[in-house]
């Protein structure tokens, strides 16, 4: 009967595949696949056929506009619903959208629009960083291009209204690209870190960090940057390990600059005593010299203490003194010049002596008048050379040797970091960093949780070891340090800071008057103020960053966020990889592996590619290079992709520890996958028709065998992908979504419905109709499971399907509830049946192609050989199934013990209770058969060998579980069946010879 319909149904397809063909032909209008032009903010008008393939752009646009306008994307301060907020952290005004913001951006429009769907209140805040340094340098940069003036040419007022002008023109660019990455931001709570409500909140927190004593000034060692003209942080410092004399380039010089050397020279002594060498890998610093230290134990020099050495360009007397120093292990316990801006050891030992403090660079790293007039204004690294040549002039110089050290780059600048003695504003942290340590390691009491796991050490290993954070910053944009200077009339001292009780830190002048007379005879969702946001979003529910600035920025958050905030600012964090290129480098412009997510998402010729870094600031050398690279990497230049692709891209990337290998052509291949997505619901949407009413429930237990197992499996999807949501697992959801669609729903169900719908053939009307409610349902629910990775393409698709006959549907499928799994339709003997029936169809296709090579289309008679009734009854009841998804003519169930294998057929087993022929037409191949079944008897017997020896082992039958010993016993008895069954019929093929 399954065999009669199903060739009922394929000539019945046939016919009404060529009338369509001919009604297409004559009626078909392309103007009916086209979207009509929707004004913007105004929902999408769609065309009135879907076309016929999927096309990015053309689903992409005008979605967005639609959500934004109708404030699909606001949280209600108000609304009873429980809150899930996200701040989305921060990206620089001068940005624009690089890779590393689409996986943030991927990764937390998927977090909000599955909590929106799953009845939260979900607020993700936007906002924009001012980025001090890097703005500044912008419009340093534009003003010296477009008038030739410096910052300090035109006055600071001046400057800043110039740095608000180009903040107001041109900044922002990146959170207009978001847009283009369906990101649902909040949008009317959008933030600038410099705006009116930002700016009081830092100097709301300034204030009561000083009052508390947490905040101070105080004269220290701080990282410079000789380029940018300000200090540094720590962290803002990367160290790179040099071994030996290397050449570096350090921006300002032509020439390469040499470090991993240690030059010795000599100190003539007083009275002519005779000399004393040191070495330093630092020959210009010693300009500022202000004394020798020798080691007490080393009896060359320790006599010469209290004795004076001559400073050769000063002639400054450096008084020679005995100090347990650490001495660099290269040279011994000797002889080391003390100069106190040099590095931290040279400060103490020199404030331990009282020794006085001469900085001989100015901020922008020239010798200043300290060093000499014959240096005077000479760079610091230009300095290095020509005091070497002066030194050997003088007959001083003593050599110089390869030296392992650590050299400190600024990563926002590239410079080489000067250490100098600054006066500058410093945040204790002691204190504060034990409260963010506790907070995610208080076992009863912990408000604090890292994603993944792992992190949580390196949390405890730098708050354990904390210094104090500089937060002093030398730049004309930016926040300004609220502190007023008073200078009295009898100060003997009228340098500004000479005093530091002078300095009254207020929130405005007119306190800091109030202050003045008395003591001398973030905001987040509204801080500091009360507000209603205040109350319903904060804390908020997780921080997803990258892992990289765990300690730049998110441990400074959760330190002043439990300070002025009373509790934590954010529940969890969750911090995603670090994108490489394809071959696992790290993105660099210099090897043109660079990845602009908009040229993924609109797609990018090769030439346009060239063309960007063209328009960069690559040398020749490093251009020709980069060409090279895009090249091989982009031979074709990168195809159009959409916004969708992209990011299901990057979130499923996300399993791969703490790197990301990014190969584009993963992201085109999910890019074809949309189409093929887009062509299922197609599919579907023809099978509905166009009167198709949705049922208002579904229960699968009267419905065809298909229809049950594919709402069992949607069923075990949805509840594997919330919970791997729930684990923050993104990668796991994404691909069980995907797997779904792509291997249950397309694969398998598409095709074993068709007989249903191949023409009106009444003996299926009862299965057609049952197919649509069950394809009505998987589409709906399914798009509804994809929505929070892929939102346009869901979009366009979930606003095609039917409503529900009198329901009140949802204006935007974001709006709708996230699939729950649904208890009624959880089958699992459906679901075992239709592994059995999936493992037999994809046996006997490896079988057809074995024997039909290029004649795919043919259909050829099969036979399944069944060891058990039971497997017998399934195959027969499923005849139709296995009929459809393997392309037979027909289908003959045998089983052992009643029937005969069948002769001239290739075999296959399926597994230990099942074997599938095909009969061949012609001559079977008789020796390619014999090898197959010669190999798996091979492998049959390798695994009876594995599980002997498990069963023969000493203490077997003692130690191990009854129940495990049936196991293995049942097992093995199987796998001698197995054996058995195929040895005859190796004997049954050599008679047949």
């Amino acid at each position: 009967m399954a065999q009669q319909k199903q060739e009922q149904g394929s000539n019945a397809s046939k016919k009404s595949a060529k009338k369509n063909m001919k009604r297409d032909e004559g009626e078909e209008n392309p103007e009916d696949f086209i979207d009509p032009e929707t004004l913007a903010g105004e929902k999408k008008k769609m065309s009135n056929q879907m076309a016929k393939q999927y096309n990015p752009n053309a689903v992409e646009k005008s979605w967005y506009a639609w959500w934004e306008k109708s404030g699909f994307f606001v949280a209600d301060a108000n609304s009873t619903k429980p809150p899930f907020v996200i701040v989305l952290p921060p990206p620089n005004v001068t940005g624009a959208l690089h890779i590393g913001h689409a996986l943030t951006t991927a990764i937390q429009d998927t977090i909000i629009r599955w909590k929106r769907m799953s009845g939260y209140n979900t607020l993700w805040v936007p906002g924009m960083d001012h980025a001090g340094i890097a703005t500044q340098v912008v419009v340093e940069k534009k003003l010296m291009r477009e008038r030739n003036l410096t910052r300090h040419d035109v006055g600071r007022e001046e400057f800043v209204s110039e740095v608000w002008k180009w903040k107001n023109e041109y900044g922002g660019t990146i959170l207009g690209q978001q847009r283009r990455l369906g990101a649902s931001l909040d949008w009317s709570r959008e933030c600038f870190t410099m705006d009116e409500k930002r700016s009081r909140a830092v100097t709301e927190a300034f204030v009561r960090l000083y009052k508390e004593g947490l905040i101070y000034r105080d004269i220290r060692l701080v990282n410079w940057d000789c380029v940018l003209r300000t200090a540094i942080s720590e962290i803002e410092v990367d160290h790179i390990d040099i071994k030996e004399k290397t050449l570096l380039k350090v921006p300002g010089y032509e020439n390469l600059v040499e470090f991993g050397v240690l030059t010795s020279f000599a100190y003539p002594l007083e009275g002519g005593l005779g000399e004393i060498v040191v070495a330093t890998t630092r020959v210009e610093t010693m300009l500022g010299d202000t004394a020798i230290a020798v080691h007490p134990e080393d009896k060359r020099y320790s006599h010469l203490h209290g004795k004076f050495a001559i400073h050769p360009f000063n002639g400054r007397k450096l008084p020679i003194i005995c100090d347990e120093i650490l001495v660099d292990p290269t040279f011994g316990t000797g002889a080391v010049k003390i100069t106190p801006a040099h590095d931290k050891n040279d400060f103490e030992t020199g404030k331990r002596h009282n020794l006085e403090f001469i900085n001989i660079f100015t901020d922008d790293g020239l010798i200043n008048s300290n060093g000499g007039p014959d240096f005077e204004g000479m760079p610091r690294f230009k300095a290095r050379v020509a005091l070497t040549e002066a030194l050997q002039k003088k007959g001083l110089y003593r050599g110089a040797k390869n030296n392992e050290m650590t050299l400190g780059i600024c990563s926002r600048s590239n410079d080489v970091v000067e250490p100098m003695i600054k006066p500058q504003w410093w945040v204790n942290c002691k204190s504060l960093g034990m409260d963010a340590l506790n907070a995610a390691t208080d076992g009863e009491n912990r408000k604090l949780e890292f994603i993944p796991k792992q992190y949580t050490a390196e949390w405890r290993r730098w708050l354990e070891n904390i210094h104090d954070w500089c937060i002093s910053r030398q730049l004309w944009w930016g926040h300004r340090v609220p502190a007023w200077y008073v200078a009295l009339e009898d100060d003997e001292l009228k340098k500004l800071g000479s005093y530091d009780d002078h300095w009254i830190v207020a929130r405005d002048e007119k306190e800091a008057e109030a202050e003045a007379s008395k003591d001398l005879p973030g905001r987040m969702l509204g801080w500091p103020d009360e507000t209603d946001d205040l109350k319903a979003f904060y804390p908020t529910s997780v921080l997803e960053t990258g892992h990289d600035i765990l300690f730049f920025w998110v441990a400074r958050m959760v330190m002043l966020g439990i300070k002025l905030g009373g509790d934590v600012p954010f529940r969890k964090v969750y911090l995603h990889p670090m994108i490489r290129d394809a071959h696992g480098r790290k993105m660099s412009k210099s090897l043109g592996n660079v990845i602009d997510p908009l040229e993924v998402i609109n797609g990018m010729s090769l030439e346009g590619l060239h063309k960007r870094l063209e328009e960069g600031n690559l040398d020749p050398n490093e251009l020709a290079v980069a060409k090279a690279g895009q090249v091989k990497d982009f031979p074709n230049g990168i195809a159009e992709c959409g916004a969708d692709a992209l990011r299901f891209a990057l979130v499923s990337y996300t399993a791969q520890s703490d790197k990301i290998n990014l190969d584009i052509q993963r992201v085109v291949g999910y890019r074809q996958w949309c189409n093929k997505l887009w062509n299922a619901v197609r599919f579907a949407m023809s099978k509905l028709g166009e009167n198709y009413v949705p049922p208002t429930s579904v229960y699968p237990q009267n419905m065809p065998f298909s229809c049950q197992w594919i709402l069992s499996v949607l069923n075990k999807a949805i509840s594997r992908t919330v919970a791997s949501l729930d684990s923050y697992d993104f990668s796991d959801a994404a691909s069980t979504a995907y797997s779904w669609w792509q291997y249950q729903f397309c694969d398998v169900f598409v095709e074993a419905i068709k007989p249903y719908f191949a023409g009106d053939d009444p003996a299926f009307a009862s299965e057609r109709s049952y197919a649509q409610h069950a394809l009505w349902v998987c589409l709906e629910t399914g798009l509804r499971l994809l929505h929070p990775f892929m939102p346009f393409v869901t979009e366009e698709l979930w606003q095609r399907l039917p409503a529900v006959k009198d329901s009140t549907r949802k204006e935007s499928i974001m709006l709708s509830e996230y699939p729950s799994s649904v208890e009624c339709w959880t089958n699992e003997r459906a679901e075992n049946e239709m592994d059995l029936v999936e493992s037999t169809v994809k046996c006997l296709r490896s079988l057809r192609a074995e024997v039909l090579g290029k004649s795919k289309n043919e259909r050829l008679p099969a036979f399944a050989f069944c060891q058990t009734d039971a497997v017998g009854e399934i195959i027969r009841s499923h005849e139709l199934e296995i009929l459809t998804l393997a392309s037979l003519s027909s289908l003959k169930v045998l089983l052992s013990g009643k029937d005969e294998a069948p002769a001239g057929c290739a075999i296959q087993n399926v597994n230990e209770n099942l074997i599938v022929y095909l009969k061949v037409q012609g001559t079977l191949d008789a020796e390619a058969e014999q090898e197959k079944i010669k190999n798996k008897m091979a492998e049959i017997q390798k695994q009876q060998e594995k599980l002997k020896k498990i069963m023969n082992a000493a203490g077997y039958q003692e130690k191990v579980p009854s129940h495990i010993q049936e196991d293995n016993a049942a097992k093995l008895a199987k796998l001698l069946q197995e054996f058995e069954f195929f040895q005859k019929e190796s004997m049954r093929l050599d008679e047949t010879k």
